[in-house]
């Protein structure tokens, strides 16, 4: 029996999950939210995991009903992600090693995403699309490395609905990306956007400047409302997306795929990639928010994989990286 705790504070939320032998015990999570038209500023977002983390690891305890002694390993996020607040949780995972004297297991923040996907569907060796604020990857895996097909040559496809949501004043609670695909379903017209696949890879940011400059003048006039805009470039978005992961699924002889990251909770990207699939003769896989969104649980999962294959870090090199490749990764626990 081998029981782990994972600390995720990446980006916006800061998460603890218990993990014992696979199963998870608890996955209590807090999200740092700002007003409408405000993006998260690091070292805002740091002091929100600071003043959040010790609540939240107490009720990951209680809710799994474990206790320190019960914990075998503390695992954490290295990278990628937003500088301050992977070190605001990084310095909690390295004092809470040192004080109950258990291991530490640096986990990347991707391969959290791929393992707690592949636990929860049940999917074995899928092709993966991988879709969040911060990131955006095809991925499949191959001989001790998930390798990356194609990824987006910018800004992530989060980063892209997040940014306009901004600009049309969306709210943030409880995430941008939800209120755009909440608005989307009421859009009736498609504005043609810029498709900008370039072989295996993905460009978001022309297409975001060229709904920007057009937005403004587009609602004033009456053509396009703002369900209309929000459809629009979702389905553009996510045609890509659907588009690059067929070309990997080919190219591998996959039949399966895994949708996971804060996007991938998105169920029109679903029904997009299902449709795909089905045409394949192929599976989906994918999840709820509840473990498709940044969480605790998932970097137990991967650091529990780890942990078991022998994988610790002393804490003097327990430190965190904002560009930490999923390819980087040696991964010792698959075939």
């Amino acid at each position: 029996m081998v029981i782990v705790i994972g600390m995720e504070g990446s980006a916006n939320k800061i998460g603890i999950g218990v993990v014992k032998d696979g199963k998870v015990l608890s996955n209590p999570r807090r999200t740092y939210i700002t007003p409408p038209g405000q993006g998260f500023v690091p070292h805002d977002t740091a002091r929100h995991h600071q003043n959040h983390v010790l609540e939240v690891l107490h009720q990951a305890l209680a809710e799994a009903d474990v206790t320190a002694q019960d914990v075998d390993a503390i695992c954490y996020t290295m990278g990628p992600g937003m500088a301050a607040p992977l070190m605001s949780v990084a310095v909690v995972a390295r004092t809470i090693s040192q004080l109950w004297d258990k291991p530490l297991v640096p986990v990347n923040h991707c391969i959290g995403h791929i393992e707690m996907g592949r636990q929860v569907t049940g999917a074995d060796n899928p092709t993966v699309l991988y879709v969040s604020g911060g990131n955006t990857q095809v991925i499949a895996y191959l001989e001790k490395r998930y390798r990356i097909f194609g990824e987006t040559i910018d800004i992530a496809v989060g980063n892209c609905l997040d940014r306009f949501a901004r600009l049309i004043m969306l709210s943030n609670d409880p995430s941008p990306g939800y209120n755009i695909e909440q608005m989307a379903k009421k859009g009736k017209k498609l504005l043609p956007l810029p498709y900008c696949v370039k072989g295996m890879d993905v460009s978001f940011s022309g297409i975001l400047s060229f709904i920007e400059e057009r937005a403004k003048n587009l609602l004033s006039s009456g053509e396009y409302t703002k369900e209309d805009l929000c459809f629009s470039l979702q389905e553009t978005l996510f045609a890509m997306l659907v588009e690059t992961t067929e070309r990997a699924m080919v190219h591998c002889g996959s039949e399966e795929v895994l949708i996971c990251g804060g996007v991938g909770c998105n169920l029109r990207l679903q029904e997009m990639m299902a449709t795909m699939c089905k045409e394949r003769g192929a599976r989906l896989y994918a999840t709820d928010e509840s473990f498709c969104i940044d969480n605790g649980a998932m970097i137990a999962q991967a650091g529990y994989l780890m942990f078991k294959c022998g994988t610790t870090i002393p804490v003097e090199k327990a430190t965190v990286t904002q560009r930490y490749r999923t390819d980087a990764v040696f991964v010792t626990w698959r075939d």
